[in-house]
């Protein structure tokens, strides 16, 4: 449960960055995560799903043939669908894209704010949080059903 504690203290420094949201995709196997955490508006969440966009989202699909960091604006030429426009019609501005691991156990986070772009210090802040995630559950194949619950469960509703 020590795990749980951990990453709920570091999620919860995402958020405090992140005032329209985030998503965090943890260990992504043949593209599934062994973990997910969202805390977009559920309009967003709900729409995003209804529409499929993970199929044609730039940003996933960046995240998940790269490392390191993406201004979702830099991928809008790539983006056929429009989700990065219609991200910010339902508030997510300033969106970032970092993605960090192997192409076989990648973890990658999508971030957004309301206020100004990230600044480096601040990207540099938000990639070391992921970095530290990862290391976290590295090896999460292995963790025990109690504690693969415990993490499965974090709350975000305050967040």
């Amino acid at each position: 449960m020590q795990k749980a504690a951990e990453l709920a203290a570091l999620i919860k420094k995402l958020a405090e960055q992140c005032d329209t949201g985030f998503a965090l995709a943890v260990h992504i196997r043949y593209t599934r995560p062994s973990l997910f955490y969202e805390t977009y508006k559920k309009d967003w969440s709900e729409h995003y799903s209804k529409n499929g966009y993970m199929l044609f989202d730039p940003t996933v699909r960046w995240g998940l043939e790269n490392s390191g960091m993406i201004n979702w604006n830099d991928l809008r030429a790539v983006d056929e669908v429009g989700v990065i426009a219609k991200s910010e019609e339902f508030g997510l501005a300033n969106g970032v894209t970092y993605s960090t691991g192997t192409p076989d156990s990648r973890t990658m986070a999508g971030f957004t704010r309301s206020g100004p772009p990230f600044d480096s210090k601040e990207l540099a802040q938000l990639s070391a949080i992921v970095d530290e995630i990862h290391q976290l559950t590295n090896g999460i194949e292995t963790f025990g059903e109690a504690e693969l619950n415990a993490l499965r469960r974090l709350d975000l509703s305050e967040y």
